[in-house]
């Protein structure tokens, strides 16, 4: 580069600099400012000798992110300097984050260390789905240090994602995908809408270039007419929101790229077929006391003029989404027969919208407003991590599922509103509330009226959670709970159930071998684990406390080891290693999906796997009955998946996987004997007390002193039915109880 040249571009830099002061949403002290700079002059000697590849000095990407961290999401003075400082540590060896700290104090080199901890994690171009996820997993455990890492990660990666063009294609669509995987859910969820937008509309840039451009050119083509359409419509409404003297602007706002292709796919229309590619925005300005009142005032005269539609109204005043977000929602007919979305709000809620957590920190300064949504988000999210899944994609799926879900709200018995995501169910309102209340659900009533576990809630249903002291998580609640934290502190209640029949089975299995003349030691169990194809030590006790590895089986390991020669061809067939003394107490216990059931009542059928889909055990599945071949198994996802379900609904069967160990089995007991006081009450206990049995249904009759019951249960094996059978025989007054 000549002198000129770099001139020119220090005269840039300089400029960028200044317009970074300025555009700052937050004010800035004479202190805040000298922090800045100083923050500046760091990140100039650290990226002196780096240049993009565009070819622009590197400086301008930290000035860039830290102008979104300033104006787009408002952030305050430390946030700009960490994201002035965000590549510092990673880039340069000049600095450490100890250096950022003596420097600028230790919250900027917390959250420096942070955002350097993620770029880490990023750093395999070849990255699959699943350690994407397991990054996204790592990358959320951050928010222990502080939320800004990540509001600063989302602004440092859009201003990679507005900056691409100059990469290879290979890289573009792998951080675009990245950025529609993770970015984008996140920046949805804390709040940033507009950042959310934009990251949505250039991951499909990059991902779906030829849909995004044909999409971009046809806004642009029918930007003139919409214009003219929200003129009309403005001028409709404008008159009468003048005689009441009020404040405001009318704003069009052109739906994004994304949304448009997701109302594409998901109705299966063309362009030109949708008719709310924009909404129309009223921005009022208003004293707090009064905000509530002119938003009513406003959705009155709008449908004096447009007839509303009424299951389209969206009251998020009263009760503000959990990122904070409030404004009333309305459909109306516009002019021409016309949908139109129209948003109501006032410009604190404008700003809310626009800058989330930054606008609602600053509009809940100096009053005494409840806790701020994102804390509360920050310590629900907490809460989920606590648990990690085995499996990071079923957390990432779980979560970002929760991230996007619409949100419905419901009320406790005392009149308290939560909001839970749309498709919520009385399990997931109970570990909402707490989790001890979650581990103790018995039962649950919707607006007075008993319902299972499975109902799902609707917005301003009142609920009440029964509890009992013996209640605890079965299996089937997994099928029952949608949000995040529901299914990890279920699936942590049955992995620790499993280990209390782990360790019966544990001693159940060294008596066995005692008998066939085996010492239960390191090396037996090493061999057990490979001749049963197991994982770990955990499922093996497992297996055999359920009773799923009996006798026989046992039997024939012991002759399979009395051959030394076979014991070495089950080893090499098995292709297991020896297990490693630390792999014997591992705490986990396999899933394995081996058997696939049917309906409610979970029936083993015959079945066939559909051609079209093959699935594979593990895969979302249902059963479609065909005429000529049966039972046909496809994928949820398989291509045929809507036109079956549409065309042949009563052909559906519901089906899934389940670990044949884990399966649960139906049975009758009979009961006859001499009635006596307290004789139910007893023979209750016994069933309740009995950890792994679970009661189904009861019936007594009684005649002249002579009674006889009937009991239905669910159990796990017939060792478990002939234990509860054992315990009934004991009761006094019980003369026969007999299996059906």
């Amino acid at each position: 580069m000549t002198e000129v040249d770099i001139e020119k571009e220090n005269a840039t830099i300089a400029k960028a600099y200044r317009e970074l002061l300025r555009v700052s949403y937050r004010t800035l002290s004479k202190a805040d400012k000298i922090q800045i700079r100083k923050a500046f002059d760091v990140a100039m000697d650290a990226h002196k000798d780096q240049r993009r590849k565009s070819g622009e000095a590197y400086i301008f990407h930290p000035i860039a992110v830290a102008k979104i961290v300033a104006k787009e999401i408002g952030l305050d003075a430390t946030s700009i300097t960490a994201a002035l400082l965000h590549d510092v540590v990673e880039d340069c060896d000049r600095y450490t984050v100890k250096d950022i700290e003596e420097l600028f104090g230790e919250t900027v080199a917390k959250i420096v260390d942070g955002l350097t901890k993620i770029s880490s994690l990023n750093k395999d171009t070849d990255m699959d789905v699943s350690m994407q996820a397991e990054n996204f997993r790592k990358m959320l455990l951050t928010l222990n240090d502080d939320v800004r890492v990540i509001i600063i990660k989302i602004a440092d990666r859009l201003h990679n994602m507005q900056t691409m063009d100059s990469m290879r294609a290979d890289k573009q669509i792998k951080i675009a995908s990245e950025t529609l995987y993770i970015y984008a859910p996140l920046a949805h969820r804390i709040g940033l809408y507009n950042i959310k937008t934009e990251l949505e509309d250039l991951g499909l840039k990059y991902t779906e270039p030829d849909v995004y451009f044909d999409i971009l050119h046809k806004i642009k083509e029918s930007k003139e007419e919409q214009d003219l359409y929200i003129k009309e419509f403005s001028q409709v409404i404008s008159t009468s929101l003048d005689k009441e003297q009020l404040n405001y602007e009318i704003k069009g706002r052109p739906k994004s790229i994304f949304s448009i292709r997701k109302k594409i796919l998901n109705q299966g229309v063309s362009f030109d077929e949708i008719y709310d590619k924009f909404a129309v925005r009223i921005i009022y300005k208003s004293d707090p006391e009064n905000e509530k009142f002119l938003a009513w005032k406003i959705y009155s005269i709008v449908t004096d003029h447009f007839r509303p539609n009424p299951i389209r109204l969206r009251d998020w005043i009263s009760s503000p989404k959990s990122t904070g977000y409030e404004a009333l929602h309305i459909t109306v007919v516009g002019p021409k027969g016309r949908w139109v979305e129209v948003q109501i709000r006032s410009e604190r809620m404008n700003e809310i919208a626009e800058k989330g957590y930054a606008a609602h920190y600053k509009y809940k300064e100096g009053s005494e407003r409840e806790d701020d949504s994102i804390d509360t988000w920050i310590s629900k999210l907490q809460e989920t991590l606590e648990n990690q899944e085995t499996n990071a994609i079923d957390f990432v799926e779980q979560f970002k599922l929760n991230l996007y879900s619409k949100e419905i709200f419901v009320f406790t018995p005392k009149g308290d509103l939560k909001s839970l995501p749309k498709g919520a169910t009385p399990l997931d309102f109970a570990f909402s509330i707490h989790t001890e209340i979650g581990m103790k659900t018995r039962g649950a009533k919707v607006n007075g009226k008993l319902v299972p576990l499975s109902h799902e809630l609707k917005s301003g249903d009142r609920l009440d959670i029964l509890t009992a002291e013996n209640a605890k998580p079965n299996p089937n609640w997994l099928d029952y709970a949608t949000t995040a934290k529901a299914r990890s502190k279920i699936k942590s209640a049955l992995k620790e159930d499993k280990k209390v029949i782990a360790e019966d089975g544990k001693e159940i299995l060294r008596r066995k071998l005692k008998q066939l003349k085996i010492i239960l030691d390191e090396k037996s169990v090493n061999e057990l684990v490979n001749f049963f194809k197991l994982k770990t030590s955990l499922d093996l006790f497992y297996r055999v406390g359920t009773g799923s590895i009996d006798n026989t089986m046992l039997k024939e390991y012991a002759s399979s080891r009395s051959n030394a020669f076979m014991s070495y061809i089950k080893n090499k067939i098995s292709r297991k290693p020896n297990i490693p003394k630390e792999e014997l107490e591992k705490d986990e216990i396999t899933s394995k999906y081996d058997l696939l059931v049917f309906g409610k009542e979970e029936e083993k059928l015959e079945y066939k796997f559909a051609n079209c889909c093959n699935p594979i055990p593990g895969d979302p599945v249902f059963g479609f009955l065909t005429i000529n071949d049966g039972l046909k198994v496809h994928k949820k996802n398989c291509p045929n998946a809507v036109s079956l379900q549409s065309n042949y609904a009563y052909r559906i069967m519901p089906a899934k996987w389940i670990d044949s160990s884990q399966q649960e089995f139906p049975a009758q007991i009979k009961l006859s004997g001499i009635d006596n006081l307290g004789l139910v009450n007893n023979i209750t206990k016994v069933i309740s007390s009995n950890m792994h049995v679970n009661m189904k249904s009861i019936s007594f009759e009684s005649d002249d002193g002579i009674f006889s019951g009937k009991i239905n249960v669910v159990v796990k094996n017939n060792n478990m039915l002939k234990k509860l059978m054992d315990n009934l025989k004991k009761i006094n007054g019980i003369d026969k109880v007999q299996r059906v």
